[in-house]
Order: structure tokens, then C-alpha cells, then sequence
């Protein structure tokens, strides 16, 4: 139970919501839904993401009301569980609706198990419906309203709640991005932690426990995604997410974690010797990503779209491919024939936030390429990836790089969120030898 809780941002977040919306609108989201692991026992709870954004609320067996009438005033109405003292005894303290009205200052509650009845003279009102389809639709009761509704003539048209929550989420306001700031501090001390922990003859696993004590320590109570602990060929699987390794002198190892603040996300990735030296292939390798990625976030600004910080990452990621003799041919031609693919084949970031690939499109309603604003935060992590081939010299081999960091764009141009680890050669090697 948040004990220091804020409800202003999230008032100003469903303002701007309902600022959007016709009148005589209705807007409805539902809280994320329990999931079970096993017999009697449940995954860790992790409210919804967009619910989370718009309220502020903990608990599962909710639903986000708003409203917007005729003349154009709007109201806040949650539904959440009641008080149950049994259930309390077990599972923990739970808000109901008038603890919740209060604390949270929504100007509406009510029990979650009256919904149909909470929402019938609200529908009755509403000539526009905002929901989650993917939620609503599994709700038999509140079908049977709508069609009620369309029986009496009613017109009524119903739309995806979920493009324009997105659409507001890709821009973080100052208690977002204080989050973020946290988020990628932590991260960033645990991927020292790591960097510090690994040699030769220990197993990924044992890195993977220091990123999470780390995390831990400083008071993340959840990682934002699996961390990712890869050595030697490992590194080559983008998705790898065995850990049961054991690492070896001489190869690599490409780390890939971040930890979750406050449900903000952060997503960092760093590569690096075992033995704490680079040799001279992965020398190559690691400063043509690191090129890509330098030139990538000095390219960062309000302005820039989405596409064209893509296009010079992997211009620059081909040329270092080209000098090394990876591929032959003109950039140009490298790049229509997609033969860079061998060793780069995915993007160069993306949305960071709520979600660690989080919400909003990367083109507008055109088809058009998103131009950056100040508030957006997004990853800037290109890589290269050698696996055996023939056409490569073998110390290339099994080498797996990729260099990741979360990045603001501020009103001038961007803030590098994750600085705090090291990345230079001379740094990693320095802080290893340490």
C-alpha cells in the first residue's frame, strides 16, 4: 500500500484523455487479470499497463470508468472490490470503494461485482464507447447491454480504448521520467555488479543472481523482462533466455537487463570479456557497434523520425561491415541486398516506458514515420552477430555483440538515461581489472 501516493498526475493523464473525446462519450478499461501458475498458486500480480497509467491502482478485479456527457463534464469512476475481511486474512489489505474514493480522489466508486448495474443509465447516456475489446468482449453481461442498447435504437458507436491511451504514453510527463531516471540508475549499477562478478569458470546464472540482488538491493521488486545472460555463441540468439552456461576465457559475454521501478521499465545492454581484455577480433566488432550506436544518439533530437534514426544506425553498422570485409560491395548495395542481415537483423530500439517495448505506433495514421518529440524515450541498441560461416574469418566466430542504452529526447536534443555504465573498451577493460 503506497503510503506517499500522488493522485495529480493521474488525474491530469485521464483529463487529457477525456480532452480527447467527444461528448456523450463513455471510456471504460479493465485492470489487468489474475493468472495462475499452478495449483493454488498465482504469477505475481502486475496491474495492466495503460490501467496503471490512468489510475494509479494496485489491485486486480477493477474497472476505469469515464465519463463525458452531453455538455461536455467529465468524471472519474472506479469499481473495485469490496472489503472482505476473510479474504484479507489471506491475500492482504484490500482498498474498497470508499477507502479508494478518498486516497485516490476519484470522483466515482463502487463495487466491481455491481458493474452492469453501475454502467446501464451511464450507457444509456452515450452516443461514443471507448473500450478494450480484448477484455470487453469476455464480459457476457456487458454484451448483453449493448445489445439491449442497439434493440432500443440507440446509436451508438463503439471504438478501441487502447491507440489512445498508446498515444499519450509515448510522451512522459516529470513523474514518469523520475521513475525512468531510477529505473536505469539501478540497472546501471547492476550491470557494474555483473561486470565485476564474471570470470572464467563461473555459469551465467551466477551473473544473472548478482543482477538481481542488485536489483533488489535498491528496491526494484521486479525485473522488466528476463534478463538475458549470454556467453560465447549464446550471445548469437537474440531471445536467449537458458543462463545455465558456463563461461569460458577468451569469448564474450553480452548482457541484456534491466529492472522495473515504480512499473517504469529500463533496458540496457552492455558486452564484454570474460577474462576482463578484449582480443583483437572482438576489438573490430565491438567498436563498429559502438560507432553505430554514438552516432545513432548524436543524431537524436525533436524532429528526427523514427525511420531515419533506424536508417543511420544501420548505414553506419553496414560500413563497419564493409571496412572489416564482413560484406562486399558498395554501402548501398549491401544494404538493398540485405546481406547485412547476416549479422544485423533487427531494429535499432524502440519505445521505452510502462512496458519495456512499450506502447504507441512508430508511424501516424498515414503510414507516415513518427517524428521524435521532447518526452519520448526510447532504446538505441544496434549490434553484430557472427555466427560460423565460411565466407568469415574464424576468429569471428561465435561472437555476439550489442550495446544498449535508454535514451530521453529532451527539447534540445537527447539525455542518455543509462550513462552510468561504462561502455568505452578502456572503461570496461578498466573497471574488469579493477
Amino acid at each position: 500500500m503506497a503510503l506517499d501516493f500522488d493522485s495529480t498526475p493521474f488525474k491530469n493523464r485521464c483529463q487529457a484523455l477525456l480532452d480527447k473525446l467527444p461528448n456523450a462519450s463513455l471510456f471504460i478499461l479493465h485492470a489487468a487479470l489474475e493468472v495462475a501458475r499452478n495449483r493454488d498458486t498465482h504469477f505475481p500480480y502486475r496491474q495492466d499497463s495503460s490501467f496503471y497509467y490512468l489510475t494509479g491502482f494496485e489491485e486486480p478485479e477493477s474497472a476505469l470508468i469515464l465519463t463525458k456527457d452531453a455538455e461536455g463534464t467529465t468524471q472519474r469512476h472506479l469499481l473495485c472490490r469490496a472489503k472482505h475481511e476473510e479474504r484479507e486474512l489471506w491475500e492482504g489489505y484490500r482498498w474498497g470503494p470508499d477507502a479508494a474514493k478518498e486516497y485516490f480522489a476519484f470522483d466515482q466508486t463502487a463495487p466491481i461485482e455491481n458493474f452492469n448495474e453501475y454502467l446501464k443509465p451511464l450507457l444509456e447516456k452515450t452516443q461514443h464507447l471507448y473500450s478494450d475489446l480484448s477484455q470487453t468482449t469476455r464480459l457476457d453481461g456487458f454484451n448483453t447491454l449493448l445489445q439491449r442498447t442497439r434493440r432500443a435504437g440507440q446509436t451508438l458507436q463503439w471504438n478501441d480504448a487502447l491507440p489512445l491511451v498508446e498515444t499519450l504514453r509515448r510522451r512522459k510527463d516529470a513523474t514518469e521520467l523520475a521513475f525512468m531516471r531510477r529505473a536505469a540508475s539501478i540497472s546501471a549499477e547492476a550491470h557494474c555488479d555483473a561486470m565485476r562478478a564474471t570470470q572464467s569458470g563461473r555459469y551465467e546464472y551466477e551473473i544473472e543472481a548478482a543482477l538481481s540482488h542488485t536489483f533488489l538491493r535498491y528496491g526494484s521488486r521486479a525485473v522488466a523482462y528476463p534478463s538475458i545472460v549470454a556467453g560465447g555463441s549464446n550471445a548469437c540468439v537474440l531471445h536467449y533466455r537458458d543462463n545455465t552456461r558456463q563461461l569460458n576465457d577468451g569469448e564474450l559475454l553480452l548482457i541484456d537487463a534491466g529492472c522495473e521501478y515504480n512499473y517504469y521499465a529500463s533496458d540496457i545492454t552492455r558486452t564484454f570479456p570474460v577474462n576482463g581484455r578484449f582480443n583483437s577480433a572482438q576489438r573490430d566488432l565491438y567498436t563498429l557497434v559502438l560507432t553505430a550506436q554514438e552516432t545513432a544518439i548524436a543524431h537524436l533530437k525533436p524532429g528526427v523520425t523514427w525511420e531515419e534514426y533506424q536508417q543511420l544506425t544501420l548505414r553506419t553498422v553496414v560500413e563497419g561491415l564493409q571496412a572489416l570485409k564482413l560484406c562486399e560491395g558498395t554501402v548501398e548495395a549491401i544494404i538493398e541486398s540485405g546481406d547485412y542481415k547476416r549479422f544485423y537483423m533487427h531494429r535499432a530500439g524502440h519505445w521505452l516506458g510502462l512496458d519495456v517495448h512499450d506502447a504507441g505506433a512508430y508511424v501516424d495514421d498515414s503510414g507516415r514515420p513518427i517524428p521524435l518529440e521532447a518526452g519520448m524515450v526510447l532504446t538505441v541498441e544496434p549490434g553484430c552477430y557472427v555466427r560460423p560461416d565460411e565466407r568469415v574469418p574464424e576468429a569471428y566466430w561465435n561472437t555476439g555483440i550489442r550495446i544498449e542504452d535508454d535514451v530521453l529526447i529532451t527539447e534540445t536534443g537527447c539525455e542518455v538515461l543509462s550513462f552510468e555504465v561504462p561502455k568505452g573498451i578502456g572503461e570496461i577493460e578498466g573497471l574488469m581489472g579493477r
